[in-house]
C-alpha cells in the first residue's frame, strides 16, 4: 500500500502566485471600463446620428479620440486576460496553448485595428 500524503498530492497543483494581482489587475480594469464604455457608446452612437463630415470631425477632437482608445485598450487587455484564464481552467495540452495564442493575438489584432483607424481620423484633419 503507497501513502500519500495532503501535501504530497497537493505538490504541482499550487499557486501560480500570481492570482492576487490578477484579481486586483481584473477589478481596476472593470471600474475603468465601467466609466470608460458609456462614454465610448456616446461617442460613437453620437457620431452614427451625423452625417460623414460632421461625425469625421467629431471624433478627431482630442477629448473623444482619448477616451475611445483608452476603451479599446483597456478592454482588450480585460478581454485577455479573462479569456486567457477561462482558457487555463477549461482546456489542457496543445488544444490550451492553441487556443492562448488565438486570444492574445486577437485582442492585440483588434486593439492595434481599433488604435490605428483612431489615430488616421485624428491626424487627416
Amino acid at each position: 500500500m503507497r501513502y500519500v500524503t495532503d501535501r504530497k498530492r497537493a505538490a504541482g497543483k499550487g499557486s501560480a502566485h500570481t492570482g492576487t494581482e490578477h484579481h486586483w489587475y481584473m477589478q481596476a480594469s472593470a471600474v475603468g471600463l465601467a466609466i470608460l464604455v458609456p462614454v465610448f457608446v456616446y461617442c460613437v452612437g453620437r457620431a452614427l446620428k451625423q452625417p460623414y463630415g460632421e461625425a469625421w470631425f467629431f471624433l478627431m477632437q482630442p477629448w473623444v479620440a482619448i477616451p475611445l482608445a483608452l476603451t479599446i485598450f483597456v478592454g482588450m487587455r480585460h478581454f485577455a486576460k479573462g479569456a486567457t484564464m477561462m482558457v487555463e481552467d477549461y482546456a489542457r495540452g496543445t488544444m490550451r496553448k492553441a487556443l492562448i495564442i488565438t486570444v492574445l493575438s486577437l485582442s492585440y489584432t483588434v486593439t492595434a485595428v481599433g488604435i490605428y483607424a483612431l489615430l488616421v481620423i485624428s491626424l487627416k484633419g
